[in-house]
């Protein structure tokens, strides 16, 4: 499970949906696990795109506020270890991002991530909005992040979809986004990546 990460620019300027069901991680669990960022606030839209054709297949939100949490609606990465709150996960360390990203990049999908700093005031707000939404059905991923990020200051001109392409493009024109692009040649059966990173958890302290 080897990751290659390409930067492909500073100013620029699957993984499918399944799920809907409604989980509720105990308060001591999501305590145990919050993670607080220590760089600036930002937010980054991942985009899992086909690699023959380019067509996007998932979108989720990973939201660095007052905590770090991944907005993954109706998405398929799932761990015990790894709090969930109606598609709200927490925890969301560099090294459980990675994990994320590395589960969903193989031989036949990259993963896009567009990262734009934000002020803590708006970062709060897409935490707040995450936390809200609730459970999200299958197919609605894409209409799910951009409603939250359609929602918040400086994002207006994010409006609903449910083309994961057509969200990407639309926020790779807010100005200040720097877009990276995650590869890995892996199979396509994500229950082998899913098996690795839960060994890799169970074997950290």
């Amino acid at each position: 499970m080897q990751r290659r990460a390409f930067l492909l620019g500073a100013p620029l300027v699957v993984a499918g949906c399944a799920g809907g069901d409604s989980v509720w991680a105990p308060d001591s669990a999501v305590n145990a696990a919050m993670f607080l960022g220590t760089g600036p606030k930002a937010l980054t839209l991942y985009t899992m795109r086909n690699t023959g054709s380019g067509n996007g297949a998932h979108s989720s939100v990973l939201i660095d506020a007052s905590q770090r949490v991944l907005f993954d609606p109706a998405g398929s990465f799932a761990n015990a270890r790894i709090p969930e709150r109606n598609d709200v996960l927490f925890g969301m360390s560099p090294k459980i991002e990675d994990y994320y990203v590395s589960y969903h990049a193989r031989e036949t999908y990259y993963v896009e991530g567009q990262r734009i700093v934000v002020s803590a005031d708006v970062a709060e707000r897409a935490l707040g909005l995450a936390l809200a939404y609730g459970p999200v059905g299958q197919g609605s991923c894409t209409r799910a992040a951009s409603a939250i990020l359609g929602q918040l200051p400086g994002f207006e001109s994010i409006r609903s979809t449910l083309f994961p392409n057509t969200l990407r493009n639309r926020f790779a024109l807010l100005p200040g986004v720097e877009l990276t692009e995650y590869r890995e040649a892996d199979g396509d059966d994500k229950s082998v990546a899913a098996a690795q990173i839960d060994a890799s958890l169970k074997a950290s302290p």
